[in-house]
């Protein structure tokens, strides 16, 4: 595998130390910076984060970087959202009262419920088992059923998304990845996932 330039943005809360031991593992020149134009101009973007869906958009508003993010999709250059980076990705969340996301799937984020978990703990911690198809191309080289580390008290539903995804069960079918053209993101952390989020993360960087 041929060394890659990755940028890891980092807009104050993103898991970032693990995130970047991980892709320099793999061979990967990591940059971290929450420069807009740096970003922009990346040709394999990352967007983590921990915590406020709410703090984070602010966060990234005030720093532009929510521009800088979807002019990078538009040009066309891989971006790679991790656990609140994914739902950032999203159309809105209900944390926190209403906060529209970033906006580059339709898909909303909202609370898992204990209906929804079937008495199951809030939030959904641990290891948890991936359902994808055999096609999907960021799990290469895994098995379905594969586990993966999550952290998480909001969600996505799989509807409506006409790319390849993955779900996972927690009372309810929730949407773990999706990859749909230069954008993929994941609900749980590659970084923390073994064996099994290094391969991932070795498949994101052979797009």
């Amino acid at each position: 595998m041929s060394k890659k330039k990755i940028t890891i943005i980092d807009y104050g809360m993103g898991n970032i130390a693990s995130l970047k031991n991980a892709f320099t593992y793999l061979g990967a020149e990591v940059v971290v910076t929450d420069d807009p134009e740096k970003i922009k101009n990346s040709n394999y973007v990352i967007l983590p984060g921990v915590g406020s869906f709410k703090r984070a958009m602010e966060q990234i508003k005030r720093r532009n970087i929510d521009d800088a993010i979807i002019e990078t999709a538009k040009k066309g250059n891989y971006i790679f959202g991790i656990c609140l980076g994914m739902q950032l990705m999203g159309a809105s969340s209900t944390e926190d009262s209403y906060t529209k996301g970033i906006g580059l799937i339709d898909n909303e984020v909202i609370r898992f419920s204990t209906n929804d978990t079937k008495g199951n703990k809030i939030p959904h911690v641990g290891f948890n088992s991936v359902n994808f198809e055999k096609k999907n191309s960021l799990f290469k080289g895994l098995k379905d059923g594969s586990d993966f580390y999550f952290v998480h008290s909001f969600y996505m539903s799989p509807k409506n998304l006409k790319c390849q995804i993955s779900t996972s069960y927690y009372g309810i079918n929730f949407l773990s990845s999706f990859h749909k053209d230069n954008i993929c993101a994941t609900q749980f952390h590659p970084e923390k996932s073994q064996g099994n989020g290094l391969q991932l993360i070795k498949n994101f960087l052979n797009f």
